[in-house]
C-alpha cells in the first residue's frame, strides 16, 4: 500500500490445514518472501482474527487453531525488521473504512466483517475502542434471538446463540450442510435479520447511526441481506439518537482488509490514517 491508501500490489496464499503453529507461519513468511529488500518499507501492517492480546502480542483466533498465543507481531518484527503493527481483522476494516471508505464522513461508526466468521470494530469520535486487551468490537459475541436448532453444538468453540454461531459463513455451511454461495433465499434474509439485530443493540447502546459491512458472505449475499438486516434495524432503533440508523456494503471492497492492515501499520509509527486515533 501507498501512504494514502491505495493498493500498488498484492499476492494471496491459502491458509493450511494443519495444527502446527511453525508451518502457518511459513506460509506467512511465504507470503511475504518475495516483497524484499523489507527495508524500502515505513511498516508491516496485520489484520488477525481475535482473540489476541493488545497490540497482537499472542493472538488466538477461533477460526485458525493452530495459532494458540502465538506471538504474531514478535515474529513478524523479527523477520521484517520492520515497525510491525497488529490488530483485530475487523477493527483493521473499521479504520480502513473511515480512512478511504464509506465511513469517511462519519465521526461515530460501527465496521464489520461477515465472512467464515463475524468480527467488528468500533470507531466513536474518531476514536477507535480498543478495550482492556485490545478486542473491543467483537459484535459475534453478541446473542441472537434464533427460532428453531442451533447449529453451535457442531461449532464447539462459539458460544450458542452468538451471532457468529448462526450467521458466519462456517455456521450457515453447518446448519444447511450447504456453503454459504449456494444459500436460498430464506437463509440469507435469516442472516440478514440476524445481523441488523446485533448492529442495532450497538446503535442503541453506543449512539452510533452507521454500520459499515464487509466479507465474502455479506458481499456475497449482496442487496438482500443488506435490505433485511435494515428492515430489522428499522424495528429496532426506535429512540430518538438511533432511528434511522443505517447497514451499508463495506466501500473499500475486496481491498478493505488489506487497507486496514495498511492503517494498522501506518498508526504503528504514530500516525492517524483518516485522522482516526
Amino acid at each position: 500500500m501507498n501512504e494514502n491508501g491505495r493498493l500498488i500490489r498484492r499476492t494471496s496464499l491459502s491458509t493450511p490445514r494443519t495444527s502446527s503453529d511453525e508451518e502457518l507461519f511459513g506460509t506467512l513468511v511465504e507470503l511475504l518472501g518475495p516483497y524484499r529488500p523489507f527495508e524500502q518499507y515505513r511498516a508491516c501492517g496485520v489484520g488477525c482474527s481475535g482473540p489476541m492480546t493488545m497490540g497482537g502480542e499472542l493472538v488466538s483466533p477461533l477460526n485458525i487453531r493452530a495459532w494458540r498465543s502465538f506471538p504474531l507481531r514478535e515474529r513478524v518484527a523479527r523477520w521484517t525488521g520492520l515497525t510491525v503493527g497488529v490488530d483485530n481483522d475487523a477493527k483493521a476494516l473499521a479504520l480502513a473504512e473511515g480512512w478511504v471508505g464509506a465511513a469517511r464522513s462519519a465521526s461515530s461508526y460501527l465496521g464489520m466483517v461477515v465472512s467464515n466468521g463475524i468480527g467488528g470494530g468500533i470507531v466513536l469520535n474518531r476514536r477507535l475502542l480498543d478495550g482492556d486487551a485490545g478486542n473491543a468490537g467483537h459484535i459475534g459475541q453478541l446473542i441472537v434471538s434464533v427460532p428453531g436448532h442451533s447449529p453451535a453444538e457442531h461449532l464447539p468453540h462459539l458460544v450458542p446463540g452468538s451471532l457468529e454461531a448462526e450467521a458466519s459463513g462456517a455456521a450457515i455451511e453447518v446448519r444447511t450442510g450447504h456453503p454459504p454461495a449456494e444459500a436460498k433465499t430464506a437463509v440469507i434474509a435469516e442472516a440478514g435479520r440476524m445481523v441488523g439485530q446485533a448492529v442495532a443493540s450497538v446503535a442503541n447502546l453506543l449512539d452510533l447511526r452507521l454500520a459499515v459491512v464487509a466479507g465474502s458472505v455479506a458481499l456475497g449475499f449482496g442487496e438482500p441481506f443488506f435490505a433485511a438486516a435494515q428492515a430489522e434495524m428499522d424495528r429496532i432503533c426506535r429512540v430518538d439518537y438511533s432511528r434511522g440508523a443505517r447497514i451499508e456494503p463495506a466501500g473499500c471492497g475486496d481491498e478493505g482488509p488489506l487497507i486496514g492492515a495498511a492503517a494498522v501499520g501506518l498508526r504503528a509509527t504514530g500516525e492517524r490514517p483518516g485522522g482516526i486515533s
